[in-house]
């Protein structure tokens, strides 16, 4: 018995440990950085609907990842070839997220 007090205690130890690490680093969402490349952004200037009104969490973390930056979606291309339909008029990855194009 004796034995397993050491152990026990560098549990407890390591553990509280971690738990201080995690729950110090906070997972910050980054913020538009003052400068970038502007010329890799297609200019959509919509706003993406509101990720609490889907109730699958797959969707909805989606919406949410599109509101919080979107400077990095609107510099992507979106491949399901939406830019080319004249009928969703996108400029970019962004784009899918201003409708439900996204959540289908």
């Amino acid at each position: 018995m004796p034995r397993l007090i050491p152990i026990v205690v560098a549990l407890l130890v390591f553990w509280s440990a971690a738990f201080f690490v995690v729950s110090s680093t906070r997972a910050e969402i980054p913020q538009q950085p003052d400068r970038y490349d502007a010329s890799l952004r297609k200019g959509e200037s919509r706003e993406t609907l509101d990720p609490a009104q889907f109730e699958d969490p797959k969707i909805r973390k989606a919406y949410q990842v599109a509101q919080d930056i979107p400077w990095v979606l609107d510099s992507i291309y979106c491949f399901c070839y939406c830019h080319e339909s004249p009928a969703f008029k996108h400029t970019s990855l962004l784009s899918c997220y201003v409708d439900l194009h996204a959540a289908r």
